[in-house]
Order: structure tokens, then C-alpha cells, then sequence
């Protein structure tokens, strides 16, 4: 009896309960019967030693254990409840969390549809579906190249027909099986995407796949590759044709090139320069003539060598990717050109203000140069430097704001580059920066400027040109003299010319009389003799100077006011000679050099034709 009711009472337990509880319930149903089983092989021991008494004792007992195996029956019935409560309200809130999230993605998809493309499946020209999803870490794109290139291995498969495509189901997504082998996986995604079920998705992609199958069966078939080989036979022979006719319009255009040249074509002359003649203009349009035939004939080669690879299915991957080789490069340089616009337009608007900006300075410096506009303090030998200087500036600031926007500017190359440039122009210019300095020095000093008679330590001459790194003087010979400016800063600078024009240039001579002769009359020679000469100012007045008492004569000094310091070696000149016709006039003998008389009788140093005895009165 208590076998029945252990065995009864386990039957409930796991009949009655699934899953965790069910679980539970097992392991309490094999505890149970485990007891039961051992009471009932130790009752059983003693059911013949015990007497009647005895055994109504022990049923009274197991009355009182079926009591309490029902009461623990009953708790464990309703925890058992309890449980599947528990499990029903999970399941719930995984239903309600599902159910929030393919909301979530189908109203995100909504959204998404409109402005994603998809990216087609594309085989031997025809497109079979578009897919829009990512599944199993590959994209869509890659989704689509391997249904095409299954596609492809299935149609060269001749057991594989478009009668065995079949669908097979899985938990989340579908396979379209082509024979043993998985063409192409359908996810419930593909489905929200379309927004159709899973199932009907992939119903509807079968006879697609299937009829494209039959059809490349089909284009395997001899005909179908004689006619193949028929087509690469005629793009060949066209391909021919069209090289033969190319080849034939460009010598008819050499040759009228070269009549051309013969008869209208005409030198090219700029300013009174030939910078081309008919000769060279000639080869130059022949070159260019030439150049364009290439271009021509490799734009034909462009297009038949990717026509001729994709006519054999075979052959029809090399082809796109000879095609892709080609129109990449073309496409980044049109793409690169667009894309550069922008910044082509920055560039073209910071040229045109710093453009503007320069000729309204140039405008400036023009109008202080001629001195329609004075600016006190500022010189208008100052302006062309200055707008120069400027000039530089603003150009080397514009460099700076454009070179951020420079085709290649943050790649390192180009940094590199630039920065080595700069190390060799530092390291070699040492020498040029230090000239270009002291240029600006001198133009600032303002010791000299263009047409002045300057000396510079042992060289006189007028400044013909003045640089940025060199001085040029032409001599009174013409010899013409270039001087570092970096020398003119360390060398002392007599300006002749500044002189003559603000004070009036002294002049001077220097000549020796004997002391025989009265120091007033040769004072007054040597201002008649100043008076005569042409270039010599009235006002101020020449004067004489004694310099010096030697042993045998006294030096005389003569200085004379001129205002032309370029005439200097002339008015020099004019006044040696006068100085030696009113001497000689006046009877008075010039000592210098040296000269030694004895007065015994031997002949004056006067010529005999200018002796007249008297002295020159003022």
C-alpha cells in the first residue's frame, strides 16, 4: 500500500509540473520514494517478529505519514503554481520587450527606407533584387557579391537546375538551398526591410533565382559561345578599323599642318621679340598633333579591351576590374577637382584682396613718389621702398593663409619638403639676407639716392642703380662699379651731390707762390681766376685759405661754391686753367712743385706771349 501511494504520489510530481518547477518536483518525487522505499524494506523486516498490537501501532503511524506526505504534497502543488505563474510572467515580458523592439526597428527601417539605396544583386547584367540588411557580420554589399558569385557556380554546375531550388526553414532565417549547397540567406531583417515575412520573402526570391539559373544554362550552350566568339571576332575587327581610320585622319591633318605652316602659319612676336618662328611653331602643333592621336587611340583601347573580357562570362570579372582600373583614376581626379572647389574658391577670394589690396598701395606709393601727397616726416624716396617691403608682406601673408588649403598640404611629404626647403635657404643666404638688410638700412639712412656723385672709400661716381642686394655707380670713365650694400654699411659714404644741392658743393685747389710775391695779390688771382670759371656760384663768394708756410713758398688755397656736383672733375679742370692764365697775365710765377731759379740772367718761367707786367685788377 505504501508502495502504490509513494509510486502514485511521484507520478503526480512529475506529471504535474515543467521546466525549473518541474525540476524541483523530481528531485522531492525521488527523495520521496527513496524514504518510502526504505520504510517500507524495514517494516517489512519486522512485519513477522511484531505482534497485532504492534502492526495496528505501525498502520496508525503510516495513517499519520500519508497525512503528512499529502499536506507536503499540497505545498509543493502550489509552489509548483507559483512557479509556472513566475515562468508565464517572464515569457510575458520577453513577449512585450520583443515586441517593443521590432517596433523599434521597423519604424527605424520606415525611416531609413526612403534615403537608403540598397545595393542591387547584379548578375551578367540583370538585377535580381536589391538587399538593404547586414547579416552575420557581413555587409550588404558583400551579401550581394556572394549570391552573385554563388549564382555563378551554380549555373557552371550542369546537375544544378532552377527546378532544385528549395527553401529551407531555421529558427530566425531561411536558406534557399540550390541542391545541397546554401545560395542565399534570408533573415527577418530582409523581411522588415520589404516589408513582408520571412517565408514570403524568400517564396518570392525562388523563382527569381530560379528563372536567371535556367537562362545562364542556357547562354552555356555552344550556340551561345560560337555567337560569343562570333561578337569578340567583330569587336576586333572594328577595333582594327577604327585604328586604321584614326591613323588615316591624323596624316591628312599633318599634312595639312604642315601646308599650313608653309603658307598662313606666322611667327609668334612679342614686343619686337620672336619668340617663335614658323620653324618651331610648326614641330610644336605636329608634336601636339601626334600627342592627341595617342590619346585618341588609347581612349579606343579603353573601351574594346573591357568590351572584349566582358563578352565570355568567363572573363567578365577581369573585365570590370580592367574597367574599374581605368575609370578609377579618371574618377578620383574628377572627384578630387570637385571636392577641391571649395577651397579653390577661398584661395581665388584671398588672391583677389590681397590683389586689390596692393594696387590701392601701389596707388599710394605713386602719388607720395611724385609728392602729390605729403606725409610729414615720410621722404618720397621712402615710398617705392616701403610699398616694396609691403608688398613682400602682404605676400607672404596671403602664402600663409592659402597654404592650408594646398592640394596635399597635411600630408608629410609636402611638410617635409617644405621644411627642408626652408633649412637650405637659412642655411645658404646668409650672406643675401645680411645684403637685403642693409638695402633696406641705406634706403631708410637715405645717405644717397639714384643720380647722386657719392664716394665710396676710394670709387666716386654717380648712383645709377640701387637693389636689394647691390649698389651700382658708374665712375666719371664709365666704368660702372657694383658694391655689396653690406659694404656700404661698413664703409664711410661722401655725398656729393646732397651737398651741392642743399649748401652749395665747395670746391678747392691748392697751389704754392713763391714769397716774393704780395699774399694779396695772389688772393685776388685766385678769386678772378674762381669768377671766370663757368659753374662757379657768385653767391657765396670764393675764398682763399693759407694753409700752409714751407721753407721756400706758402700754400694758397682757393674754394668755390658750385651746385652741380656731376660737372665737378669739369669745373675743376676750367678752374686749373684759369688759374694758370690769370697768373700768367699778372706776371706772377706759380712755384709748385718745387722749382728752383737763379736769377743771372736766365729766362722767366712765364711764357714770353702772355708776359704783360701788369697785375689783374677786381
Amino acid at each position: 500500500m505504501k508502495n502504490i501511494s509513494a509510486y502514485f504520489i511521484a507520478l503526480l510530481l512529475l506529471l504535474g509540473g515543467s521546466g525549473s518547477a518541474r525540476a524541483q518536483l523530481i528531485q522531492r518525487a525521488e527523495n520521496l520514494i527513496r524514504t518510502v522505499l526504505t520504510e517500507n524494506d524495514r517494516d517489512s523486516m519486522q512485519a513477522a517478529e511484531d505482534s497485532p498490537a504492534a502492526m495496528r501501532e505501525r498502520l496508525s503511524r503510516d495513517s499519520a505519514r500519508m497525512a503528512e506526505l499529502e499536506q507536503r504534497l499540497r505545498e509543493m502543488t502550489n509552489n509548483e503554481l507559483m512557479l509556472l505563474a513566475q515562468i508565464d510572467n517572464v515569457r510575458n515580458e520577453h513577449r512585450t520587450a520583443d515586441s517593443l523592439k521590432l517596433a523599434d526597428q521597423r519604424h527605424r527601417i520606415d525611416s531609413l527606407r526612403a534615403i537608403t539605396p540598397g545595393v542591387p544583386v547584379v548578375v551578367e547584367g540583370d538585377t535580381l533584387m536589391v538587399l538593404y540588411a547586414n547579416r552575420g557580420g557581413y555587409t550588404a554589399s558583400e551579401r550581394a557579391a556572394m549570391l552573385a558569385d554563388a549564382m555563378l557556380r551554380c549555373s557552371r554546375d550542369k546537375n544544378m537546375r532552377g527546378d532544385t531550388l528549395r527553401t529551407l526553414e531555421n529558427e530566425g532565417y531561411t536558406d534557399i538551398m540550390c541542391g545541397h549547397k546554401v545560395l542565399h540567406t534570408v533573415s527577418d531583417l530582409d523581411a522588415m526591410w520589404e516589408g513582408t515575412t520571412r517565408t514570403e520573402l524568400a517564396a518570392g526570391y525562388v523563382p527569381v533565382l530560379a528563372a536567371k539559373l535556367q537562362s545562364m544554362h542556357r547562354g552555356r550552350t555552344f550556340l551561345e559561345i560560337l555567337s560569343r566568339a562570333a561578337l569578340f571576332v567583330l569587336v576586333v575587327v572594328v577595333q582594327y578599323l577604327l585604328f586604321r581610320l584614326t591613323n588615316y585622319l591624323f596624316r591628312k591633318l599633318r599634312r595639312y599642318l604642315i601646308r599650313f605652316k608653309q603658307q598662313k602659319l606666322k611667327p609668334v612676336i612679342i614686343r619686337d621679340y620672336e619668340l617663335l618662328d614658323k620653324r618651331r611653331l610648326g614641330r610644336i602643333l605636329i608634336f601636339f598633333c601626334n600627342i592627341l592621336r595617342y590619346l585618341v587611340l588609347l581612349t579606343q583601347l579603353m573601351f574594346s579591351v573591357p568590351i572584349l573580357f566582358a563578352i565570355f562570362p568567363q572573363t567578365e570579372k577581369l573585365a570590370l576590374t580592367i574597367l574599374h582600373y581605368i575609370l578609377e583614376p579618371v574618377r578620383m581626379v574628377l572627384v578630387s577637382i570637385v571636392d577641391y572647389i571649395p577651397n579653390l574658391f577661398i584661395i581665388v577670394v584671398i588672391w583677389l584682396c590681397i590683389r586689390y589690396l596692393i594696387k590701392g598701395l601701389r596707388y599710394i606709393a605713386g602719388e607720395i613718389e611724385s609728392e602729390k601727397l605729403k606725409i610729414n616726416g615720410f621722404y618720397p624716396d621712402w615710398a617705392r621702398p616701403t610699398f616694396n617691403i609691403v608688398r613682400f608682406l602682404l605676400y607672404a601673408f596671403m602664402i600663409a593663409m592659402v597654404y592650408p588649403y594646398l592640394p596635399g598640404a597635411d600630408s608629410g611629404v609636402f611638410q617635409g619638403i617644405s621644411v627642408f626647403v626652408g633649412l637650405i635657404v637659412s642655411l645658404g643666404s646668409s650672406t643675401v639676407i645680411g645684403n637685403i638688410i642693409a638695402g633696406l638700412v641705406i634706403t631708410y639712412m637715405r645717405p644717397f639716392k639714384l643720380g647722386d656723385r657719392i664716394k665710396l672709400d676710394d670709387t666716386t661716381g654717380n648712383v645709377i642703380e640701387k637693389t636689394p642686394f647691390v649698389t651700382r655707380l658708374r665712375t666719371p670713365k664709365n666704368e660702372v662699379v657694383t658694391i655689396p650694400n653690406s659694404f656700404i654699411m661698413s664703409s664711410h659714404t661722401v655725398n656729393y651731390s646732397a651737398s651741392a644741392r642743399r649748401f652749395g658743393l665747395i670746391i678747392h685747389t691748392t697751389v704754392t707762390i713763391g714769397y716774393d710775391a704780395p699774399w694779396r695779390l695772389v688772393h685776388q688771382l685766385l678769386i678772378n681766376a674762381a669768377r671766370m670759371t663757368p659753374g662757379v656760384l657768385e653767391d657765396p663768394k670764393p675764398f682763399v685759405l693759407e694753409t700752409d708756410l714751407q721753407d721756400y713758398y706758402p700754400c694758397y688755397q682757393i674754394n668755390a661754391y658750385i651746385k652741380d656736383a656731376d660737372r665737378m672733375a669739369l669745373i675743376m679742370s676750367e678752374l686749373h686753367r684759369n688759374i694758370q692764365d690769370v697768373f700768367n697775365e699778372a706776371g706772377v710765377e706759380i712755384m709748385s712743385p718745387h722749382y728752383v731759379a737763379t736769377r743771372d740772367g736766365n729766362a722767366s718761367t712765364i711764357p714770353a706771349d702772355e708776359m704783360k707786367g701788369t697785375p689783374v685788377e677786381d
